[in-house]
């Protein structure tokens, strides 16, 4: 076992509760029930507390009635598992409600359940619903299917919601209804009162929602699920720990993706000073002395994130709660330690300063915020990520916290929290207390499981003969792969890994693909915005034309692609059409349009030079992803600056994935043999001659965007005069005669280093080299480009006057011209039908 881990079990777990326990709770609930279900009396749990019985005829809050229920004893125990509640049952088979009078205000209900065997009856077999009050809680529900799915896997389980109860109530009623020829069962029930506005609240009131950069109004009258409860970087907290109302906070190591971090255990000259905006009841002590954060290496942090992976039920808004506290001596000023929160790859906060926000060290804050996950066609889960990213250029510290994670889902429209039971076939292997449940299911059902079962292991065998044949052609493939443009993800589309829409639902999103909701037209056809989920939700919808030059190869790869890839930035594809022979494409919406429009042909205002700057190193970190961040190496073979998406903040993700590639998949190959693919201007010449492909024709194309980026102007001109048509030729030029004024955008005059400017022009060039070997990794040039940034924010904090590209230098007297070249891939350029002038100062003779 790791030292980490026993250090967790021996130390650090008990030494959290001892503090939680010493600390008397700072909330005392009006009102808390515990229900024993099935128990013939009273009993105390392990945790001390008392549960009371509901199969004593006086009852306060269930019927007894023998029609309609009957108490029961599990028939095995789990060595996990405590005897109260979960060792008896009630058995509903028809509808049963139990009423709880209670106060005014929110409430927790909380449901225990064990399924296992009761009088003969498998819980396997038992599908019920759940109803509090105008609320679904559950719908059709499984505890079998649902223990059963669980990561890892469990014998018992708590779901637990939040409710309101208002003065015209003042009683919870709680009804149990068995499905069709099925039947219910319910091991305990807990109701606790909680402190007003906690998580929801009285008035109207505003929270940030992601995905359309905009508030998200919801009020008390909105119910809650408990999706999860982290005490991030700490171990477990039992519900007797937290701080009055029994909520178990869990350790987050199990969503932990990627590399884990830093793990901060608890430091014994920390006191946490509550606040009247955090009070002492939102979360214990013990959350906030114990942190996650980044490595102590700030460069590989730069390129890195802290991420977490969730499976939440799609169809659904979700409120995430993080909690902070900064508890480390040296970070006691805001500006110290910055950085971003993104969640599903869309910011939440672009410069999160906890510091700023809580007021000083050792004080406890949190943030609210809400997202929407959509439908996934046939899946009922969908991935919610959150990442956290420092901040360049904005912290001392390359760094990022976080404290505590809690995440609900809120009902929707019609007061439903249902979601759907996993599926049969994503259940692992059954435990031995569900094996012999399984068994009971034989005895009773005969040979049904055994076909089953037959079926089962017969798929099993034929896929392991097919996966064998698969490797063994492999093996036969010499070091270099063949020279063809062959799909290499396959042709299926993954309807599991994004949403898949109907003709209809793409209609109503663009209103018919009215022109009006164009925003960019190229080759590939035209790009409209649309809304989805009650048109509330931004996206861009491309669409294809018949006479497109990108196929239905293309169209497959793009989605194979980005449905499996996830980084801040990478533009994130929400689904697709191909219905009706329509091939359709749906992004989450980039309100910035492209980089290119933000250069030439555009009226939009300049990028000043910093943000430029930041920009690309965005789509810098981007392709560092797809060169190193999975399995294979992926080539993404058309980068350019219309490509380079910008979202809100500025966020710049690389986007169209339909001419990527997989790169060499083995030691032993140093290319990819294939028919040459790309944009013209951005063409690496070596892959152009000897048709090798390799993540070092990324770099080439990315340097021809570094000098569109410098020289606001296309790669390619040719009505400009001979040694000016090329962009990467000119610079070579320029560099040489000592003239790199003559192709700096103007605009940038007075506002660019020469520090910075060398620096940037250094980088750029060793891109654009003619031979692959001479060119920098990406990581190489994500260094570098920070180093530019930095060494401009170094020189404007000096106030180094001569060190700025004066204003006033001598320009060259070469007329602008328009612009006459249109990209047919630059699908988010503006489509009035104007041409804007270039910013360079080019010669038109």
């Amino acid at each position: 076992m790791h030292t980490a881990v026993l250090y967790r079990l021996l130390v650090l777990n008990p030494l959290l509760s001892t503090i939680a326990i010493q600390n008397r709770s700072p909330y005392t609930p009006t009102d808390l029930i515990l229900l024993n279900s099935g128990a013939p009396y009273g009993k105390q749990s392990m945790d001390g507390r008392k549960w009371e019985s509901d199969a004593d005829k006086q009852s306060k809050y269930c019927p007894v009635n023998s029609e309609t229920s009957s108490a029961s004893k599990a028939s095995q125990q789990d060595p996990s598992v405590t005897p109260v509640p979960y060792m008896t049952a009630r058995i509903i088979r028809s509808k049963y409600t139990c009423m709880f009078p209670v106060s005014v205000g929110p409430n927790f209900i909380r449901l225990y359940f064990y399924p296992t065997t009761y009088s003969g009856l498998d819980t396997s077999t038992s599908f019920f619903s759940v109803t509090a009050n105008d609320y679904t809680l559950l719908s059709n529900f499984s505890s079998y299917l649902t223990a059963s799915a669980m990561q890892p896997r469990v014998v018992y389980f708590v779901k637990e919601f939040i409710i309101t109860v208002w003065d015209n109530q003042a009683i919870i009623n709680l009804t149990f209804t068995p499905s069709p020829n099925s039947f219910a069962f319910i091991n305990g029930i807990e109701i606790v009162s909680m402190p007003t506005n906690l998580y929801t609240k009285d008035n109207d009131y505003a929270y940030p929602f992601v995905n359309a950069n905009t508030i998200f109004n919801f009020d008390n009258t909105t119910a809650l699920e408990t999706v999860c409860r982290l005490n991030v970087g700490g171990g477990d907290i039992e519900n007797v720990n937290d701080t009055g109302i029994f909520r178990r906070w869990s350790d987050d190591s199990l969503y932990i993706f990627g590399g884990p971090g830093n793990v901060h255990a608890w430091r014994g000259d920390v006191t946490v000073k509550y606040s009247k905006d955090t009070p002492a009841y939102v979360a214990p002590e013990a959350v906030y002395i114990t942190k996650r954060t980044m490595s102590a290496n700030s460069v590989v942090n730069q390129n890195s994130n802290l991420t977490w992976h969730f499976l939440v039920d799609s169809g659904f808004n979700y409120l995430l709660r993080l909690h902070f506290c900064e508890t480390e001596k040296e970070i006691t000023h805001k500006g110290q330690r910055v950085f971003s929160i993104f969640i599903n790859n869309m910011t939440a906060e672009a410069q999160a300063d906890v510091i700023h926000w809580s007021g000083g060290n050792s004080i406890p804050v949190y943030k609210d915020y809400v997202i929407w996950v959509p439908g996934g066609g046939s899946q009922s889960n969908q991935d919610l990520w959150l990442a956290l990213h420092p901040t360049a250029g904005h912290s001392t510290y390359a760094n990022a916290i976080l404290n505590g994670l809690e995440i609900f889902k809120l009902n929707n429209s019609d007061g439903n929290l249902a979601g759907s039971n996993p599926e049969p076939l994503m259940v692992g292997p059954p435990s031995s207390q569900q094996q012999s449940s399984l068994q009971e299911i034989t005895k009773s059902k005969g040979l049904s499981v055994v076909v089953i079962v037959g079926v089962v292991i017969g798929v099993i065998f034929a896929l392991s003969v097919a996966l064998f044949f698969f490797i063994y052609k492999r093996k036969g493939k010499g070091p270099q792969r063949k020279a063809t443009d062959s799909d290499d993800f396959g042709i299926s589309l993954p309807t599991d890994l994004c949403r898949r829409f109907t003709t209809a639902e793409i209609k109503a999103a663009t209103r018919n693909f009215e022109d009006q909701n164009i925003i960019g037209s190229g080759g590939f056809g035209t790009v409209y915005i649309g809304y989805i989920q009650n048109q509330f939700i931004p996206v861009a919808i491309k669409r294809l034309n018949s006479s497109s030059k990108q196929g239905t190869r293309e169209f497959h790869t793009e989605i194979e692609m980005l449905s499996r890839l996830r980084h801040i930035h990478l533009v994130s594809l929400i689904g697709y059409c191909d219905d009706q022979d329509e091939m359709i494409l749906v992004y989450e919406y980039m309100p910035h349009g492209s980089l290119q429009d933000h250069l030439y042909r555009t009226n939009n205002p300049p990028l000043p030079w910093k943000q430029r700057l930041q920009i690309c190193i965005g789509a810098a970190k981007g392709l560092h992803y797809l060169h190193t961040g999975v399995k294979h190496t992926i080539i993404h073979r058309d980068v350019k600056s219309s490509n380079i998406l910008l979202g809100r903040n500025w966020v710049a993700k690389v986007s169209d994935f339909g001419l990527s590639k997989t790169g060499p998949t083995s030691e032993d190959e140093t290319h990819v043999s294939t028919v040459v693919r790309g944009s013209v201007g951005y063409l690496d010449p070596e892959y152009y001659r000897r048709q090798h492909l390799t993540e070092k024709s990324d770099v080439y194309s990315f340097g021809v965007v570094l000098l569109e980026v410098l020289c606001a102007r296309p790669p390619i001109m040719s009505n400009l005069n001979k040694e000016q048509v090329n962009l990467v030729e000119w610079t070579r030029k320029c560099c040489r005669k000592g003239t790199l004024d003559q192709i700096i955008d103007p605009q940038l005059h007075g506002d660019i280093t020469s520090v910075s400017l060398n620096k940037f022009v250094e980088i750029a060039e060793s891109c654009v080299r003619e031979k692959a070997t001479e060119r920098p990794k990406m990581c190489d040039v994500i260094w570098s480009l920070e180093f530019a940034l930095q060494l401009q924010e170094f020189a404007e904090k000096n106030s180094h006057a001569s060190d700025i590209v004066s204003e006033n230098q001598k320009e060259s007297s070469m007329p602008c011209k328009e612009v006459a070249t249109i990209d047919d891939d630059d699908i988010f350029t503006f489509s009035d039908g104007s041409i804007r002038d270039s910013r360079s100062t080019i010669s038109t003779k």
